[in-house]
């Protein structure tokens, strides 16, 4: 049986956990797992390596606004399959889980039952979706345009964007990230063009959006 290779992106340890130790036994040993607790993490992972079999991707965790975690996988990665695992279980985040580009959606109140069916479907190339993710749910346009805005960032831009909505200045970020104030102001440049705003705060807003449609 092939080796599969999965990374569990969560921040909270004893859910990772829980999920490793579901999809170990669902699986079994021929299952290589990964852990990773922010978003910074995840992106350093996929950026040494693009060909894992699955992302099982948390909804809230450090670096990610929102939706813009998946959005940002999807936009970069599309080859990789992505479940969301969350502990919000209302439609609205389901279904927007499934127009963002999603594979399928794990409620952290699954039973490792549960929790094996919808990997393994998704690692035979279905999708999981709990009946919920069904509904009718309006998702608006500035929030479909925002999530394909942000979708064709590079991992470098949308590390950038994170931070300018954090409030930090470009020589702030340049600092951080290793680079000249030059080369900030060429990615804030193009990111503003990508996302069709024209000042930080509009990016921000931007940002938010995703947010706040996971939010509620």
């Amino acid at each position: 049986m092939a080796t599969y290779e999965i990374l569990i992106a969560d921040d909270h340890p004893l859910f990772r956990s829980a999920l490793r130790q579901a999809v170990t036994m669902g699986l079994g040993p021929d299952v290589r797992l990964v852990e990773v607790a922010s978003i910074a993490e995840l992106e350093a992972q996929l950026a040494d390596k693009a060909d894992w079999d699955l992302v099982l991707l948390d909804l809230n965790m450090p670096g990610a606004y929102g939706f813009s975690g998946l959005v940002l996988l999807r936009g970069q990665y599309p080859q990789i399959p992505v479940v969301m695992v969350s502990a919000q279980e209302d439609a609205s985040i389901m279904v927007r889980s499934r127009e963002f580009g999603a594979s399928g959606f794990i409620p952290k109140s699954s039973s490792m039952t549960d929790i094996q069916q919808a990997v393994s479907a998704v690692l035979e190339g279905d999708v999981s979706w709990p009946p919920k993710a069904f509904e009718a749910v309006q998702v608006s346009a500035e929030a479909k345009a925002a999530s394909e805005g942000l979708a064709s960032l590079t991992p470098q831009q949308f590390r950038v964007l994170t931070m300018v909505c954090e409030g930090l200045l470009n020589k702030q970020i340049a600092y951080e990230l290793g680079v000249s104030e030059a080369t900030i102001k060429a990615h804030v440049t193009a990111i503003f063009r990508k996302l069709g705003v024209r000042t930080r705060t509009q990016a921000a807003l931007l940002l938010q959006q995703l947010e706040s449609i996971s939010s509620h």
